[in-house]
């Protein structure tokens, strides 16, 4: 029998035992497609917060507020304290009223907690766009720490600040997706390796005649391999559509929002789904190849 024609034999073999087994086999195939599921959601999370995060690294900003009131010297001062970086692409004033109107357009369902002052609520300030490749980081911090000295100033607001705390938290969600998709993995790696070990005691008998006959390893444990790959490919093909029909289902209702770039700003790449379905297999596989050590078929075959 050529190899081509023994894997045939082996998953048309596993394709009838997972048929007939069907209620064991729906359980090992909903544990691989849960932590799967778990997994890809956190991958998906993850990347599209990556990727939200490197675009708003590209255009991160100083904002540098100052007093109100400010003397036109003072104000002039902290201008030109700005414009002597070599890498500040480009510098714009925005006063109070600028700030307010600008809070109006972009929270209007709290434009009210800016009105009614007796002073404006928002200070004037400078917003400065930078070419961080062209800063040597010492001498950034020693540009910000100048401008933060000076008398006319409040505050010295970096985009990059929170964009780290954004990166760590995307490291944190990686790191718990990864944990609890291993944890998930594992047990549905075990699950499978009972349901192709309860198989093997249903085959026994067959198992004892193929050795008798002078079945090779290879041909006697083939179908059980190919059964636990074919369960795996199958809980990662559920995870993919659940995690597709997810996206499908919140991306139109999304709109600019927070979500929209968190969760469905675009689906995971054709390498990921891959992986995603490759991990799946390799898990079918494994619990497989532990459930049929040769010491355990061989106790299959004397019991």
């Amino acid at each position: 029998m050529s190899f081509l024609r023994a894997l045939a034999f082996f998953f048309r073999e596993a394709a009838i035992n997972t048929a007939r087994g069907w209620r064991v086999s729906l359980l090992a195939v909903f544990t691989i497609a849960v932590s799967l599921f778990v997994g890809g959601l956190f991958l998906l999370v993850s990347t599209n917060l990556a990727r939200a995060a490197a675009a708003w690294r590209g255009e991160a900003r100083l904002i540098v507020y100052l007093r109100p009131e400010v003397p036109a010297e003072e104000r002039a001062r902290v201008r030109a304290e700005i414009a002597r970086a070599a890498w500040v692409r480009e510098m714009r004033e925005v006063n109070s009223a600028q700030a307010k109107q600008r809070f109006r357009e972009i929270f209007p369902g709290m434009a009210d907690l800016v009105e009614g002052w007796s002073e404006d609520p928002l200070p004037p300030s400078y917003e400065v766009e930078y070419d961080t490749a062209q800063s040597d980081p010492r001498a950034f911090a020693a540009w910000q720490a100048g401008l933060r000295a000076l008398p006319a100033v409040t505050l010295v607001d970096d985009d990059r600040d929170w964009l780290r705390q954004l990166e760590a938290v995307i490291a944190l969600v990686r790191g718990i997706g990864l944990t609890l998709g291993g944890v998930l993995l594992g047990a549905a790696i075990l699950t499978i390796a009972s349901v192709i070990r309860l198989t093997a005691y249903l085959y026994s008998e067959e198992i004892a005649i193929q050795r008798l006959v002078g079945g090779t390893e290879f041909f006697i444990r083939g179908p059980f391999y190919a059964e636990g790959l074919l369960q795996g490919l199958i809980g990662g093909a559920l995870a993919l559509a659940a995690l597709w029909g997810a996206f499908a289902v919140i991306r139109p209702q999304t709109g600019s929002s927070l979500l929209a770039w968190t969760f469905a700003d675009r689906f995971l790449s054709p390498g990921a789904v891959l992986g995603l379905a490759a991990v799946g297999a390799a898990a079918g596989l494994v619990g497989a190849i532990l459930s049929l050590r040769r010491e355990q078929v061989g106790r299959v075959v004397e019991e």
